[in-house]
């Protein structure tokens, strides 16, 4: 695969990252692409050997994997997805290569069930912040996102929600499991803490 056509796929994510989001996307923003998933997608590729061309499908799929912010929150996968359709063809993406794509995409929707590898380092890239130190201040972001558009969550309600989400979260991969499993544990103890001065 000629490395060109992921750098024009590349660049077209990100200027419309940049361009089009709405301001109220405290979370899913530029940045959770750029020095979020990105980095994450990259680090747990190296550590499960992926290289070449199934490695730029990958990362063009992190670039593209939150693109249908631009349009819609909800069902904001299966936008992207789309998009990577009609856009990958005229960048010099094969049918198969954007197939490839779509899945990978599709891995980040929750409940997650990737099917591949590449799909598992997807899935586990997009919440690589469960288990990172700045999990609590990114999550405070999350909810304000949600509360700008219209979801409103009492103290109880988020952490109680959030806790029960990573305690039955499991990585997929072994590299993220190496790297985030032992911060998660840490993040399960500062939600069960923030839960006792709750209640």
């Amino acid at each position: 695969m000629d490395r060109q056509i992921f750098e024009k796929a590349k660049q077209y994510a990100f200027q419309r990252l940049e361009t089009e989001l709405s301001s109220g996307l405290s979370y899913h923003n530029l940045m959770h692409t750029t020095t979020d998933v990105v980095p994450a997608t990259e680090k747990f590729a190296t550590g499960e050997g992926i290289q070449g061309e199934p490695l730029d499908l990958l990362l063009t799929a992190a670039w593209f994997h939150d693109l249908g912010f631009v349009e819609v929150p909800d069902g904001h996968e299966m936008i992207a997805a789309r998009i990577a359709s009609e856009v990958l063809p005229g960048l010099g993406f094969s049918n198969e290569q954007i197939q490839t794509i779509r899945s990978i995409i599709l891995a980040t929707v929750l409940p997650q069930s990737p099917q591949t590898i590449l799909e598992q380092i997807m899935a586990d890239a997009d919440l690589d912040v469960l288990g990172r130190d700045d999990f609590m201040l990114r999550n405070g972001s999350l909810r304000r996102e949600l509360a700008a558009f219209g979801q409103e969550f009492t103290d109880l309600q988020w952490f109680s929600d959030q806790l029960r989400f990573l305690e039955i979260h499991a990585y997929f991969t072994a590299s993220a499991r190496a790297l985030r499993d032992a911060g998660k544990v840490k993040n399960v103890a500062a939600l069960k803490m923030k839960l006792e001065e709750i209640n």
